[in-house]
């Protein structure tokens, strides 16, 4: 028998109209989207279900909306994983998950995440760019090799490396790229995300994290920074602090994943960007996505099957 795992995306997920039809079908859901926007005290649904686009592509904005949609998303889909893991943001909806941190706490704190990462670098300064067709050690020894700051900062798959930094450093890194037969595609984002430069919003956020009440989680939840499980709710609270300013070890979270059992995953939240990273990472694992209430029934039918 096989252990199903549950991953969560993060930013780059969102789109306007997300969690509407999971809101109009689901009570578990609409009671999720109703918390959210009590927490925040603002309308948050509405912004994920009408937009405008631009507001919600606000780092502050997005943030908690991704969390609400996933975290409503579940609660309708009303099924349970063994293990289960997020992709940077994505880790606060398996916390959620797992019990080891409620909803309220959650959406209230990657709101504050999302504010102090905007804050950290002012737009303009820093930039993303998405390296494909490198190796990792490759990517590393030209971000090494480059003058300025830039790091490997998202390693999301084979051959797909996600690089932050300043703007020259990270476009003088894409230049060395492509004298290596390698892509580099800038990125649309606003804040160089899990690099050094980040350190400000790690310090930010951590009285926050310090604020908040955790608990053990009630099953594995591999984290991003170490991908490796926690357990207890100190190393939870603690890999939440970390990850902000350090790498997304997602290719080796999943190996560990799949080497400890998981024959299934099952991405929960908008988009299916996560189903294409584990595609690549593990050819011969079954991913399936549950965008909404439509891919209820196949996701079913899938987790019966790996757990026989």
């Amino acid at each position: 028998m096989a252990k199903v795992a549950f991953v969560f995306p993060g930013q780059g997920s969102q789109k306007v109209g997300m969690g509407k039809e999971a809101f109009d079908a689901s009570e578990p859901a609409r009671l999720v989207f109703e918390a959210a926007d009590r927490a925040l005290d603002e309308p948050l649904s509405k912004l994920c279900f009408e937009g405008p686009e631009e507001a919600l592509k606000l780092t502050a904005n997005t943030q908690p909306a991704i969390l609400t949609n996933s975290v409503a998303l579940l609660r309708a889909f009303g099924e349970a994983p063994d293990v289960t893991a997020g992709h940077s943001l994505g880790e606060y909806s398996a916390h959620v998950c797992a019990g080891s941190l409620r909803f309220e706490d959650a959406v209230r704190l990657v709101r504050k995440r999302g504010q102090f990462m905007q804050d950290a670098v002012p737009v303009g300064v820093g930039a993303m760019a998405a390296i494909l067709k490198l190796e990792d050690a490759q990517v590393r020894q030209i971000c090494e090799e480059t003058d300025g700051i830039v790091e490997p900062v998202n390693y999301n798959s084979p051959g797909q490396v996600v690089i932050a930094g300043e703007v020259a450093a990270v476009e003088a890194a894409g230049a060395k790229v492509k004298e290596l037969k390698g892509r580099a595609m800038p990125l649309p984002v606003s804040a160089p995300f899990h690099c050094s430069m980040m350190k400000p919003a790690e310090e930010a956020l951590t009285p926050h994290l310090a604020e908040i009440a955790f608990v053990d989680p009630a099953l594995p939840v591999y984290v991003n920074v170490d991908a490796v499980p926690v357990r207890t709710a100190d190393e939870a609270r603690d890999a939440l602090r970390r990850q902000v300013a350090r790498p997304v070890r997602w290719t080796e979270s999943v190996e560990r994943m799949v080497a400890d059992g998981v024959g299934l995953f099952v991405e929960i939240g908008a988009g299916s960007a996560l189903k294409g990273m584990i595609k690549r990472i593990a050819k011969d694992v079954p991913c399936v996505s549950v965008q909404g209430p439509g891919d209820f029934e196949a996701a079913r039918a899938a987790i019966a099957e790996a757990r026989g």
